[in-house]
């Protein structure tokens, strides 16, 4: 049986994703603007789902410090804004996340399970406060307004983001730290005692993905035009990505992605269907995955084709 915790594509998912990116890239010219603003919020999650999950999904660690990433790139492109171009913004947004990530990586991947957690969402709450305390005491007003460069502009610039990171996951899972990732997932003592450097990996990595975190934060403070730390620093972007990737299929990039897509335009579809019990009806959709499919749509799927398989043996 295909272990999920590989990377997998085949031949039909290379031609599905190949012709899927071109369906992409010609969007904008056949959809219209508010179709074009879904995308955007879809690539969003993408990238914050498939970065969190490249460390969090092999190593069993339990990050909820996604939104101080993101928040960084957003806070990046309302003070630099007009002073450098876009490419050039989205580069330093990502730097400073990576910078971040590695100084909390530094402090707190000694911690596990719980602790872990519970640290790194206080973190995002301390950054967002400090944040809002700076600005009402110091600047004097709370919330910025960010230069905008067009949705299509956004988008263009957010499936770049996206397919840089789930190129730079799947090149992760295959290379000698992703096995590296995964013995730390399985048991980081005996990890540790066959010679991995442990803490090296786990720092780096967690920096590393939290680098394309920063970046997507750049480019959708673009869009939003004005921000503030609660809007940066929301914890739904440390929540969310979490759900999508549990949702889809934490093991593998294919379940990350379509947990991305499908809990995105799933709260979309229930936002404006159901909004007086659209966070009910949500809640009760994601227990019902997590208790009757515990590996997520794909690890659903897989078991599904598995069983055909074998009544027709």
């Amino acid at each position: 049986m295909h272990d999920s915790s590989q990377p997998w594509f085949g031949i039909g998912g290379v031609l599905v994703a190949a012709g899927g990116l071109v369906v992409l890239l010609a969007a904008p010219t056949f959809v219209s603007r508010y179709t074009v603003i879904s995308l955007n919020s879809i690539l969003m999650y993408l990238v914050l789902t498939v970065s969190w999950a490249a460390f969090c999904g092999p190593t069993n660690y339990i990050s909820l410090a996604s939104a101080a990433f993101f928040g960084v790139g957003i806070y990046t492109s309302a003070t630099l804004g007009t002073a450098v171009p876009l490419p050039v913004l989205t580069l330093v947004g990502g730097l400073l996340s990576f910078g971040l990530a590695f100084l909390v990586g530094l402090s707190s991947l000694r911690l596990r399970g719980m602790y872990f957690t519970i640290f790194t969402f206080g973190l995002s709450e301390l950054i967002r406060h400090a944040v809002l305390w700076w600005e009402v005491n110091i600047t004097g007003t709370v919330g910025r307004v960010v230069f905008s460069v067009g949705d299509v502009t956004v988008y263009y610039s957010m499936i770049a983001i996206a397919l840089a990171t789930v190129i730079g996951a799947y090149c992760l899972q295959v290379s000698r730290f992703g096995l590296a990732l995964r013995g730390i997932g399985e048991s980081e003592e005996a990890a540790d005692h066959i010679g991995i450097n442990v803490d090296l990996i786990k720092i780096v990595t967690f920096a590393g993905t939290s680098f394309f975190m920063g970046c997507a934060g750049v480019v959708m403070a673009t869009r939003w035009t004005y921000i503030d730390p609660s809007i940066a620093f929301n914890p739904l972007f440390s929540f969310m990505p979490v759900l999508m990737a549990i949702f889809g299929g934490i093991r593998n990039i294919r379940g990350q992605v379509v947990g991305a897509v499908a809990l995105t335009l799933l709260a979309d579809l229930l936002l404006t269907t159901f909004p007086y019990y659209y966070n009910l009806l949500y809640g009760i959709i994601l227990v019902a995955v997590i208790l009757f499919m515990p590996q997520g749509l794909t690890g659903f799927l897989e078991r599904a084709r598995n069983w055909a398989r074998a009544a027709q043996a």
